[in-house]
């Protein structure tokens, strides 16, 4: 059996690696939505900073790189693009390396870093990453551990109710299912006919709509549209291959 486990805030993100867990990461408002699409539409890599500096100084150092992100749901000075999935679907990231920084996503991102596995999860990919981490920890003998990115460290309607969408794939009788990941699956359940309707009404896609960014929740609840599995291992995002 499959040990599930869940992580509220980007903060706890510590709690998992110790465990030697697979980590899946989500901000599906609209960090891990926005690596999957830009892996997805042909990105060489994403590189995560945690800070805007950080970011800045790798950018300087590689002008090449492409600066994609956000803070408080606008693209910070200097950006090629926001951290809006709908922008990253452009041919202009084919064959480019991103740096991302963004105000919890990126947080959570590298606070996972040291675990050896690593993913990307949202709606968008759900099947695809519950099929696969359930491969990765049967062969690795290792556990699953959610780390949502929360919103500023506090708790995350979106990320909560999207690794119960992730749960609700895993082989029922295969795993063993900690209350935090039970009760998201739940959520997710009670939710999914109606799935964003409902997210909209959180207080962090509340704040997107008011910048005009509704079209991104619509993008962003979109469930198995994609089987990519971003791998974020190296400082870097990278699609996942076949591993051995």
């Amino acid at each position: 059996m499959v040990e599930v486990a869940l992580e509220f805030t980007a903060r706890d993100a510590g709690k998992a690696v110790v465990r030697g867990d697979l980590i899946i990461v989500i901000d599906v408002l609209r960090t891990t939505t926005s690596i999957i699409t830009a892996i997805s539409r042909g990105a060489k890599s994403v590189i995560p900073t945690e800070t805007l500096k950080g970011a800045y100084q790798l950018h300087r150092g590689h002008p090449n790189y492409l600066l994609i992100g956000e803070r408080n749901g606008r693209k910070p000075r200097g950006f090629d693009f926001g951290n809006s999935p709908q922008e990253l679907a452009s041919d202009k990231i084919r064959g480019k390396d991103l740096i991302i920084t963004t105000t919890n996503g990126t947080k959570a991102l590298t606070g996972s870093k040291q675990a050896k596995w690593v993913l990307n999860g949202a709606f968008l990919n759900a099947e695809a990453i519950a099929k696969k981490a359930v491969e990765i920890s049967d062969e690795d003998k290792i556990g699953v551990s959610f780390v949502l990115a929360g919103e500023e460290n506090r708790f995350s309607l979106e990320d909560f109710v999207c690794a119960g969408a992730i749960v609700e794939r895993f082989p029922r009788n295969h795993v063993q299912l900690s209350d935090e990941t039970l009760a998201a699956m739940l959520a997710f359940k009670q939710i999914k006919n109606n799935l964003r309707e409902n997210i909209a009404r959180g207080q962090h896609a509340k704040h997107l709509i008011e910048l005009g960014l509704g079209r991104d929740i619509e993008f962003s609840c979109q469930i198995d549209v994609s089987t990519a599995i971003p791998l974020y291992a190296n400082g870097r995002i990278r699609m996942l291959k076949n591993h051995s």
